[in-house]
């Protein structure tokens, strides 16, 4: 696979291993610019092992993930750097420094990475808060914040130096129903009125078919289709339709089988 003019993100042939276990299956996709992406998949299926590798924060076994026309595995610290100023990252807790305000916590990528005037990056911060109706808690400290508060402010500051790619991480664990279904709202916006590329890596089925143009699904670190939501939802195969219907995985293993694995921890 070859980046195309679409294509943002080209993963091609990734395989890694963690000793002697292989997590990613030879994982080929694209992602085209403007899209959201969704990639699904059980515990264990390699979903937060790909989104590392994404990240830069992981060294796969072969293959190579070119985001943006830059070759992320075999790029130098300096290339890496700069790539990064167009990526923002969002985290399943929000990872806000406890010691430090909102507001503070939203300004410190514009603090570090740009030379603009503190008034300046003021004024952004309080556009961001705007944005994710976060207006007048920026003197707040994040243990004054609830869930869904917390993952708004991360994403403030995921977003503060308007990223051409947006990776967001569990957008919708730990929160009730209605402030999941906000904050997909706020992920649809974001896309719409930045123009950014996003990926969420999620299990939440209900959020993934509300905001995903396409959906990448793993299994056993192979990626089992990638679709639209209507093709993921026809897909014939029992293991998508047993993780749309909340079925468990119906393991069928004969006695020999047993046996070894028992006696040689292998299949």
């Amino acid at each position: 696979m070859t980046s195309s003019n679409k294509s943002i993100i080209d993963v091609n042939n990734l395989v890694t291993h963690y000793g002697e276990r292989k997590i990613l299956k030879n994982l080929n996709f694209s992602v085209e610019k403007g899209e959201i992406r969704v990639i699904m998949g059980g515990s264990g299926s390699g979903k937060s092992t790909l989104l590392n590798h994404m990240l830069a924060l992981l060294t796969p076994t072969s293959g190579s993930i070119v985001i943006d026309g830059v070759d992320v595995v075999n790029a130098n610290r300096k290339t890496l750097l700069k790539l990064r100023q167009k990526m923002g990252v969002a985290f399943q807790g929000g990872a806000l420094f406890s010691s430090m305000t909102v507001g503070e916590n939203i300004k410190l990528p514009l603090q570090h990475h740009t030379e603009l005037d503190e008034h300046t990056i003021d004024i952004m911060t309080r556009l961001k808060l705007e944005l994710m109706n976060l207006a007048g808690f920026e003197d707040l400290m994040p243990s004054e914040l609830s869930g869904g508060m917390l993952k708004r402010a991360g994403l403030a500051r995921a977003v503060i130096m308007d990223p051409k790619l947006l990776f967001f991480d569990e957008p919708s664990a730990g929160l009730d129903p209605v402030t999941a279904v906000e904050l997909d709202e706020l992920i649809l916006k974001l896309r719409d009125a930045m123009n950014m590329t996003i990926i969420v890596v999620t299990h939440e089925l209900e959020s993934a078919f509300k905001i995903a143009d396409k959906i990448t699904v793993l299994f056993d670190g192979e990626i089992v289709i990638t679709g639209t939501v209507d093709e993921i939802k026809s897909s014939k195969d029992i293991r998508i339709q047993n993780m749309i219907n909340r079925r468990a995985r119906d393991e069928h293993l004969d006695a020999e089988q047993y046996i070894k694995r028992l006696t040689t921890g292998k299949n």
